[in-house]
């Protein structure tokens, strides 16, 4: 008896061929040249299952390989209809009638679907059906060549070692929601023994979502409940033999066994990540509450505090006005001091309300004229960049997505850094954008100051951070930081470079407008 292998015929199509003509059959190059040698070869194929149907789907020939893996012989199955070998609901759907009128239509149709054998057993199948016209292409049949994909006992064995391998929990169900193998992890997982999950519900661990998703019924094919989880990972409830429970992720997968459609299922302890996951809500809420409280502080800042810190600034300087000179020199001196902590607590407190602000407080980014808001910042450093003799020169500026009043801010501050550290000289600035590939514009503001030494290059940005003396320059330490909380919340990133007594070039960059259409 010959036994083709699965090479001989790995393309079926051919098969709808007439014998009597020279064809491939499943591309084994076989030149037929009689209806008796092409029977010869396909009655002693025994790794398929080949045989014709009339039109109406009567069996009308049988080979071998139908013999051995349907369970019929041909005087029990030839005039029969093909349709015994369908699942008892396939037949009810009309499937066995589909799958001929698809291969009508097309001339050939090919599905991976559950089949019966003569005793009752169930098995996947490869299946291609072929029509068959005449010269004049009227519909003669059907040949049928299916092959059993059921799993060989070494095979069997194989995923079994495997799956006791596996560092998670693996349950296999079968399509009626039963267990039907685990390995050790599971019994850990579960704390059950392995006989006793063994043909129970998955329901018993696993007790919703699991099996609603798997099982077929009335409304939906196995195909059709499968392709809603395979692939996918589901995170849903599971419980253990002592009625507690803990939070899992499935990651399923289908298996090919003898008695039909297997659903292995990976199953992960996520306990660990969701403690995390709620750690990390709460650390959000308490960040949420924090800046909740830094609002408050800002309004209790921008009113409460202010009023008497102005009333403190007022009446001190009115005593250095009216009394100066007419006290002892230390007199002088302490209401100096207080005129000077009074002036600096109201630039303090202000500054830090500028922070406060940046992110609680800013408007909707949208299309902005970098330029005009250039414009707007020397216009607001118009005294100090007269009383320095500053010139503050620009390239055309693009329009970019951005917060208009904090864009001001931001080159305020850089260009008022830039008049304020400077050695004898005229202070020279200039403003510059390049376009990068990311949509995105990158800003520089050079000037030639009295410079940075790299090793501040990072900490300058920090929140109070002061390189010089008070009676050097003055400043609270603020307006980089106020600088950095700006671009961030456009979404950019600032920097420095600098040398000492070579000046400094910060830069800084903004989506343009074609990131944000």
């Amino acid at each position: 008896m010959i036994r083709a292998s699965s090479a001989d015929l790995a393309h079926p199509v051919a098969a709808e061929h007439l014998p009597g003509q020279s064809r491939d059959l499943a591309g084994a190059g076989v030149s037929l040249a009689s209806e008796d040698e092409y029977r010869a070869l396909v009655d002693g194929v025994e790794d398929y299952a080949i045989f014709m149907l009339d039109p109406q789907g009567v069996i009308i020939s049988w080979n071998a390989g139908a013999q051995r893996i349907k369970g019929y012989t041909a005087d029990e199955i030839l005039g029969h209809s093909f349709s015994c070998f369908f699942p008892a609901k396939d037949v009810e759907r009309g499937r066995p009638e589909e799958a001929l009128r698809i291969a009508a239509a097309n001339g050939w149709h090919k599905e991976q679907c559950m089949r019966v054998r003569r005793d009752g057993s169930r098995f996947l199948a490869d299946v291609t059906f072929t029509a068959r016209r005449d010269a004049s292409g009227r519909l003669k049949g059907f040949c049928e060549i299916s092959r059993d994909l059921s799993e060989t006992k070494a095979s069997e064995a194989r995923y079994r070692g495997l799956l006791e391998a596996a560092p998670d929990a693996m349950v296999v169900v079968d399509q009626d929601g039963k267990i039907v193998l685990l390995n050790v992890q599971a019994e850990k997982r579960f704390g059950y023994g392995r006989d006793e999950l063994v043909g129970q519900q998955v329901t018993n661990i696993i007790p919703e979502g699991f099996a609603e998703r798997l099982i077929a019924d009335d409304l939906r094919s196995t195909e059709a409940a499968l392709a809603q989880v395979i692939g996918t990972g589901i995170e849903l409830v599971a419980l253990r033999k002592d009625g507690s429970e803990f939070p899992i992720e499935l990651m399923l997968s289908p298996l090919a066994g003898a008695e039909g459609i297997l659903v292995t299922a990976a199953i992960r302890d996520i306990s660990v990540r969701k403690a995390a996951e709620a750690k990390l809500m709460e650390t959000v809420r308490e960040l949420q509450r924090s800046n909740e409280e830094l609002d408050q502080f800002a309004y209790l800042a921008s009113h409460d505090l202010q009023e008497p810190l102005r009333m403190v600034a007022s009446y001190t300087q009115l005593l250095a006005r009216r009394y100066k000179g007419r006290l002892d020199p230390d007199a002088d001196e302490f209401i100096a001091f207080a005129v000077d902590g009074a002036s600096r607590m109201q630039r303090l407190i202000q500054d830090l309300l500028i922070y406060s602000r940046v992110g609680t407080k800013g408007r909707e980014l949208l299309a902005t004229s970098s330029e005009e808001a250039f414009g707007q910042a020397l216009a607001n450093l118009q005294v100090a960049i007269e009383a320095a003799g500053a010139q503050v020169t620009h390239d055309p500026l693009p329009e970019v997505l951005a917060d208009g009043v904090q864009l001001v801010q931001l080159f305020q501050n850089l260009v008022g850094n830039g008049i304020k550290y400077q050695g004898p000289g005229i202070p020279r600035l200039h403003v510059s954008a390049s376009r990068r590939g990311d949509h995105r514009w990158l800003f520089s503001v050079q000037d030639n100051g009295i410079g940075i030494d790299s090793k501040y290059f990072e900490s300058i940005f920090l929140m109070f951070h002061r390189l010089h003396k008070r009676d050097e320059f003055t400043g609270t330490g603020i307006g980089l930081a106020v600088c950095k909380k700006i671009v961030e919340r456009h979404a950019g990133t600032i920097s420095v470079e600098s040398k000492l007594e070579q000046g400094s070039t910060f830069r800084f960059d903004l989506a343009g407008i074609e990131s944000g259409a």
